[in-house]
């Protein structure tokens, strides 16, 4: 956290901070020699800085004993050895720009390196991570990761690596400079930091706990108007307008003492700072003028003094800041290679079967899952599907359906037991040509931001524009695509909240149609559009299914009557299987649940 005037204050710590400095240490490897050459020019440019009051301070004195001797009688100002030394520090201030701006340009391009290669290797590594990994992680976990973790790391790096450099060079070099002037008037300096340091670290110290529930509150009140906002429906429907805005109030009112304080106690560390400087500069110039008495120093050597001294504590200030700041660049590096670190699913598989001339023939044997080892949900789930057959899976909700769908697409591994694919075990293919042999339409429609025509040909990448077409006509959305403005090429925005969500549905059929997969899997399909709609999908959906392998996950019952099998589940089992009308002569517990939804509908 940062108040004004750049005075930082203690930020989040990584728990192994030399464990993942070390970690970034030799992930930077790569780039050694650029970093060489930013340590060569940042050094080289901080060094010619500091040469420059040295040598401007002779400019004085040469003015100085010029004036004094114009007094005694003497030729007066030699202008022109004046202007040879002001040339020679312009000179040096020149080669100290142009040496910064290498440097500047060199780290710039390192940091940019490092954060795209980190983001490059964080979306790859999102393909290869186990499904169980992001049922325990939010997406927003996952995301700040690559936005905010790597953004942090990304910008201390420019800044710290380059400030640390120039600020200790800086300080050993005005220290050096200082002491050839004077040892005495550097002593007299150097008895302004512990004064500044302690007056400092007591203000810090009383600001902390502020800046503290400064940034709580802050996420508390960003927190809450998001919630309520996004909500708004429901707080007016309730009438819990008042109670929200008290509330809001009580934590604004936290937020507010909190900020004042934070704000009002680390703005005062600039002007404590400044008064203690001033201190100092009254006592070095005052020891200085004696010393020019003396003959000790000379004049010019006051000036360029004083600008040694403004050039001492800035430097000691952000040596502080970067050491505060490298504390988030750990934290944020630490979260970054945990994740890359993480465990990753096999992709590939040596040997594997081709999924070439493949029928789509479906085994269950024995299979036994649970996403927590010690709690079991499908326990010992048998049933052979032949190819082109319509299978429907039904059953109460956490009954073990959508499960099912996800052990068949291998998301997970069942815990023992198989699931073959015309005699062959799914475990012997490589997942992604695996997933080939699947299409899927779900409830949740997925569309991105794009054009018609580019949501439909991601089932297949190249597919002509007639392709499309016919994927869409076997959808029957071909006829509304065309009264859309620009028809194919109209463009869904990011939500694709223009278009309804019978039309999303109808599209990523039509998607599904394309890729013409072997197997297909529709998991609640119609269940959140109108009975028109519904209809139209339907009749969409018989296109698709055609001489396919298909799974139906349904809780309209209606829908799956002309299913070849229907495996009815319970608690992780299929209790009962059959076509429609032989379930409804069992009169278990599928016809309880169908004559159910009938009393329901009618």
């Amino acid at each position: 956290m940062g108040g004004p005037h750049g005075a930082a204050m203690a930020g989040e710590k990584a728990r192994d901070f030399k464990g993942t400095m070390k970690k970034l240490m030799n992930y930077m490897g790569k780039y050694k020699i650029a970093i060489f050459f930013v340590f060569i020019f940042a050094i080289g440019g901080t060094i010619f800085n500091i040469l420059g009051p040295k040598i401007l301070g002779k400019a004085t004195t040469e003015i100085f004993n010029g004036l004094v001797g114009k007094v005694s009688g003497g030729s007066g100002i030699d202008f022109t050895r004046v202007a040879e030394i002001l040339i020679t520090v312009l000179c040096l201030y020149v080669v100290s720009a142009a040496f910064s701006f290498i440097q500047g340009y060199i780290m710039t391009g390192i940091s940019q390196k490092m954060t795209y290669r980190l983001r490059k290797e964080i979306s790859e590594k999102i393909n290869r991570m186990p499904m169980n990994y992001f049922d325990k992680m939010t997406h927003g976990e996952i995301l700040s990761r690559i936005t905010n973790d790597i953004d942090t790391l990304g910008q201390s790096l420019n800044q710290s690596a380059t400030q640390v450099i120039t600020s200790v060079t800086t300080i050993i070099g005005v220290l050096v400079m200082m002491l050839s002037i004077s040892p005495l008037m550097t002593l007299i300096a150097l008895l302004i930091l512990p004064i500044s340091m302690g007056l400092i670290s007591a203000i810090v110290k009383r600001s902390q706990k502020y800046f503290k529930n400064q940034q709580e509150y802050l996420g508390h009140i960003n927190g809450q108007v998001e919630e309520v906002y996004g909500g708004h429906n429901i707080v007016k429907v309730f009438n819990k307008e008042g109670d929200v805005i008290d509330t809001f109030d009580e934590t604004n009112e936290i937020l507010y003492q909190s900020a004042w304080k934070s704000q009002f106690l680390s703005g005062m560390m600039m002007p404590v700072m400044q008064f203690v400087g001033n201190l100092g500069y009254v006592g070095v110039t005052i020891l200085g003028g004696y010393l020019a008495i003396k003959k000790t120093i000379e004049v010019g050597d006051i000036q360029s003094f004083i600008q040694y001294v403004r050039s001492f504590t800035q430097p000691i200030q952000q040596v502080a800041q970067v050491a505060n700041m490298l504390q988030s660049t750990a934290a944020a590096s630490e979260r970054v290679f945990a994740f890359l670190e993480e465990q990753e699913e096999d992709q590939t598989v040596s040997d594997p079967v081709s999924v070439d001339g493949l029928d789509g023939r479906v085994e269950f044997e024995h299979v036994h899952f649970g996403y927590n080892p010690d709690h079991t949900i499908i326990n010992d789930f048998s049933a052979r599907i032949e190819p082109g057959q319509k299978i429907a899976i039904v059953g109460p909700t956490g009954a073990g359906k959508t499960t099912m769908v996800k052990l068949l697409m291998r998301f997970y591994d069942v815990n023992s037991g198989s699931i073959k694919v015309d005699g062959h075990d799914i475990r012997d293919f490589n997942r992604s040509e695996l997933r080939q042999l699947f299409g899927m339409v779900l409830q949740d429609t997925w569309l991105f931001k794009g054009s018609i025509e580019d949501n439909i040909r991601y089932g297949r990448l190249d597919a002509s524009h007639e392709e499309v077409v016919e994927a869409a006509k076997a959808a029957h959305v071909h006829r509304f695509v065309q009264t859309l403005p620009n028809g194919y090429e109209m463009e869904l925005n990011e939500e694709a909240s223009n278009v309804s969500q019978g039309q999303k549905q109808l599209l990523t059929i039509a998607r599904a149609i394309l890729a013409d997969p072997k197997i297909l899997i529709l998991d609640e399909a119609t269940s959140s559009v109108d009975t028109r709609t519904e209809v139209r999908i339907q009749k969409a959906m018989d296109n698709l299914m055609k001489g396919r392998t298909s799974f139906i996950i349904a809780h309209r019952l209606s829908t799956i009557r002309d299913a070849d099998l229907i495996l009815v589940m319970k608690d992780g089992d299929i209790i009962e299987q059959g076509n429609h009308e032989e379930l409804l002569a069992q009169n278990g517990f599928y016809a309880e649940l169908y004559n159910s939804q009938f009393e329901r509908s009618a």
